[in-house]
């Protein structure tokens, strides 16, 4: 059971990689695109070549259009991407300050109590997510330059959120079952700081 977990937490996270490359890439061309845009109007530019410089405004060289509420959109759902991933390995950072001189069996009771707050509080977001694509669907609210639904959006991120909830509350499961036959079941590198 653990390996199917684990492997669409990975999927998960691959998704939201690739999503997060593409933003950069349409940022960088955006910018690119801006700048492009300034010269073809600059005075130097429009002086020295103004058909030229009239095609390419016209081609379409300049910023994406709408780039930032892309941006908004792609950001959302790649965090929740992530969270899958980084619960299911136990990727979170952690302060062994107050915790190392606690017992093993301690730690794995400290340790459920955690998961099950991250769970609660992952399952709250999946829940309040939904209520405000709702929301959102009966105002019929669009986002300002592309005009496309702003519950969209939440759509979108709605569904890694749900499985990161799943995730974290099986995660919740297995640390209440460590924490009771004091064993370990799931062995995870964590992010110890």
């Amino acid at each position: 059971m653990h390996k199917v977990f684990h492997a669409v937490a990975w999927l998960m996270a691959v998704i939201g990689g690739i999503v997060l490359g593409l933003m950069v890439l349409m940022i960088c061309l955006s910018i690119l695109g801006r700048e492009a845009s300034d010269i073809l109007h600059s005075a130097w530019m429009q002086g020295t070549a103004p058909d030229l410089a009239q095609s390419l405004l016209d081609a379409g060289i300049g910023p994406i259009y709408g780039d930032y509420e892309l941006v908004v959109a792609g950001m959302a759902f790649s965090i929740f991407c992530f969270l899958g991933w980084c619960q299911i390995t136990a990727g979170h950072a952690t302060v062994d300050v107050f915790t190392s001189g606690m017992s093993d069996r301690s730690r794995r009771w400290l340790q459920a109590g955690i998961e099950i707050l991250f769970a609660a509080a992952l399952v709250l977001i999946a829940i309040q997510l939904y209520d405000g694509m709702n929301t959102l669907a009966r105002r019929r609210s669009t986002t300002f330059l592309l005009q496309y639904p702003l519950w969209w959006n939440y759509a979108l991120s709605l569904v890694p959120a749900i499985a990161t909830a799943v995730i974290a509350i099986y995660m919740a499961l297995v640390r209440i079952v460590e924490a009771v036959s004091d064993r370990t079941l799931v062995t995870t590198a964590g992010a110890d700081h």
